[in-house]
């Protein structure tokens, strides 16, 4: 049945009496009484205080629950809460707030979930190990809210409802809170299916003068043969509870007189030698029914739950339930891991971890009923579970990593230098290859050496080193920035001697920058040094910008009409007229790169970019053909080219980039992806129409700001 507490009662005594009445500190007893102004906030508040000091909760776990209800309508923030009640109070609040991402579990069973959502889930889970008072409070509160909505229209009491029995009531179930767990039950069973609800209330009314009498007897005669014995146990009635009684009707198709446990009785022994002695007592004295016998002490229910039940034919062979406990296991069995809360400040080292490992696998077991239960989609319970691995720093702090990650991914994730720094690893004390693993519950310790030193094999898939992209992409910024200072020295040295070599001077204009697309000389020097700039390409930029260009008969100069996939594109190809000119497919020249002619066999000039490798070929072989071309000052319309895009592969990722290419007015003719699962990058080659290289330069730039692409290419080909 559901509970009728003190503050629900028009004769309970003032706050300042019901504090009193409260096993608290005077300090607490304070702060209580400094938030008292708001009658309809005070009483949920001392409701929700009510329920958390049955299951014996702790001064700030009741402060916290008094000053919950103040939070939720913005009468105290954040601020306020640290700065009145202390940080510990702060954090529990927080921690029942992350809580209302339940609610995006509740719903997505109609609405996708966005990454947002995922993200705020993993929050509140991280939360609820880090301090189980925030869910016990968190559940009180659904109680509270329950019976707030008692006159409500039906469409509220039933949302609420299907909320509370669908997630909280199996979460309290799964956390052995049996106290709660029939109370949220009870009371969701009431809005959902009223009627059932009142049919069985009113037959456990009408027979329960009757059926109290005769559990009285029973309890008494029990009581006596148990002294009789010499076994130390105290009998107890057992409430029944709405719920209960209707599941086992429905699921075992049994009409109310013929269930068994609607009389029943517990027995709280002293020690667990008492409970076997006590059941076989039982035994003896009484008929029993064999296939209703379970031993839950010797193989306790997955949220710890201990007792022998068995049912027995009592006097007039009517039947009883008996259950067999210890007080340990009863306090176990009604407050669940609120018994176990002071392991935040009672336990340190492996007696407090072991709790955390047991507390998460609660927590992880609760979203795996529930999903089983058909309540829950199954995209959320891959990416929040099924994808991801819960583990611990050595201080008992808990993080959460994708699936397959290593000691590396961990240790980049708590910091880029402990990644580098990174020479082994510990698993719970056990060194371990740093390609291990990890797994849910792990504790993990990172071994580090005093210098920087990360390996290129760390980024070589099949190595096995690190699984996240977050990782990964820390060790490829690291080589990167390492490899930049050798290339730099490389370029500088190569084109300095170069241009030594063809008597240009060593200083580097600043035109030469724009057109070879970098910021600064030291990135010139840094492309040569990679090879993504070919050192004869600056060289005879830089010879074209100082060399006069020899004068030419103007009667022999001419434009011709370019066959360019440029709309009214021109070439101006010096020293022939009216020849046709085609732009070269090998290198696409744009309005802007330095280009150079071709003289083939029937299809006029081959216009190609100067340096082209192909163009190379083919004045190696015939370097009469080649010819002097520029673009003309009339250029206009679109010309094709080709971009590679290298990225972590995410979702959304190819919608990001065609939105920059809309916004710079850029067509798009053509695209190509390739993934890499296993280093969880794409590859994307764009086809694309533009109109000439600073536009390219501009678009470049701007793909390269875009979240997860750390490379941008021009292609040749």
């Amino acid at each position: 049945m559901v509970s009728v507490r003190t503050v629900h009662n028009p004769e309970r005594p003032g706050f300042e009496n019901w504090l009193a009445e409260l096993n608290l500190s005077d300090t607490t007893k304070a702060k209580l009484a400094s938030i008292s102004d708001q009658p309809d906030i005070l009483l949920v508040g001392q409701e929700m205080v009510e329920i958390l000091h049955e299951l014996q909760m702790d001064d700030e776990t009741l402060l916290a629950a008094l000053v919950f209800p103040y939070c939720e309508i913005h009468k105290l923030n954040e601020e306020q809460i640290l700065e009145e009640f202390g940080k510990p109070i702060q954090q529990l609040v927080l921690g029942v707030r992350r809580m209302n991402a339940i609610r995006t579990l509740y719903s997505s069973q109609h609405v996708k979930t966005d990454e947002t959502q995922i993200d705020n889930i993993r929050r509140m889970l991280l939360s609820m190990v880090e301090d189980v008072r925030a869910v016990v409070i968190k559940l009180a509160e659904r109680i509270c809210r329950l019976q707030q909505v008692k006159n409500a229209d039906e469409e509220t009491r039933v949302l609420i409802a299907r909320e509370c029995a669908e997630i909280y009531a199996p979460l309290a179930n799964r956390l052995g809170i049996g106290q709660l767990k029939w109370e949220l039950e009870d009371l969701s069973f009431r809005y959902l299916r009223p009627d059932s609800y009142k049919q069985i209330a009113k037959l456990l009314d009408e027979k329960r003068k009757a059926r109290q009498r005769y559990i009285h007897d029973f309890v008494s005669f029990l009581q006596d043969y148990m002294d009789k014995e010499g076994i130390k146990a105290q009998v107890l009635g057992r409430p029944k509870h709405i719920y209960s009684i209707w599941k086992k009707m429905q699921k075992k198709g049994l009409g109310f007189d013929q269930l068994f446990d609607v009389r029943a009785v517990r027995i709280v022994a002293d020690r667990i030698q008492d409970c076997y002695g006590a059941l076989g007592a039982v035994h003896a004295h009484w008929k029993h029914l064999p296939r209703e016998f379970d031993d839950y002490i010797a193989t306790p229910k997955p949220n710890g739950y201990q007792s022998i039940h068995t049912v027995i034919l009592g006097p007039e062979d009517k039947t009883i339930e008996v259950q067999i406990r210890t007080e340990q296991m009863h306090q176990d069995a009604e407050l669940g891991i609120a018994a176990h809360w002071k392991y935040k400040e009672g336990k340190t080292g492996t007696d407090s971890f072991e709790e955390k490992i047991n507390w998460l696998r609660r927590i992880l077991a609760w979203q795996e009923d529930a999903a089983e239960s058909g309540e829950l989609v199954e995209e959320l319970r891959s990416q929040v579970f099924e994808d991801r691995v819960y583990i611990f720093t050595p201080k008992g702090d808990v993080l959460d990593l994708p699936k397959g990650s290593t000691p590396l991914d961990f240790a980049y994730y708590i910091h880029s230098n402990v990644g580098h720094r990174c020479n082994g690893a510990k698993i719970s004390g056990r060194i371990v290859p740093l390609t291990y693993q990890l797994r849910t519950g792990d504790q993990v310790e990172i071994l580090t050496s005093k210098e920087m030193n990360p390996k290129r094999d760390w980024m070589n898939p099949q190595s096995g080193y690190v699984h996240s992209s977050r990782a990964r992409a820390k060790i490829h910024t690291w080589f990167k920035k390492l490899d930049r200072d050798k290339n730099l020295a490389a370029g500088k040295e190569l084109l300095e001697a170069e241009l030594v070599r063809a008597q240009l001077s060593t200083k580097i204009p600043d035109d030469v920058m724009a057109r070879f697309n970098v910021h600064s000389t030291d990135d010139l020097y840094v492309a040569i040094g990679g090879g993504d700039v070919r050192i004869m390409q600056v060289v005879n930029y830089l010879q074209q910008k100082i060399t006069p260009k020899p004068d030419i008969d103007p009667r022999v100069k001419t434009k011709a009409p370019s066959k360019n996939t440029g709309k009214g594109g021109q070439i101006e190809i010096e020293g022939v007229g009216n020849l046709m000119s085609t732009l070269a497919g090998c290198c696409q020249p744009l309005p802007g790169d330095n280009i150079m002619g071709y003289i083939t066999l029937g299809r006029g000039v081959s216009v190609h970019k100067q340096g082209c490798e192909q163009l190379i070929n083919l004045l190696n072989q015939n370097p009469e053909r080649g010819i002097e071309v520029n673009w003309s000052g009339e250029v206009k319309g679109a010309f094709q080219t080709k971009v590679e895009v290298i990225c972590f592969d995410r979702d959304g990722i190819l919608r990001d980039i065609t939105t920059v290419l809309g916004n710079e007015k850029v067509g798009l003719l053509g695209v190509h992806s390739e993934s890499n699962v296993e280093q969880q990058t794409a590859n994307i080659k764009l086809n694309l129409e533009i109109r000439d290289l600073n536009s390219l330069a501009r678009l470049i730039t701007k793909l390269e700001r875009l979240k997860s692409v750390f490379e941008v290419n021009r292609l040749e080909q």
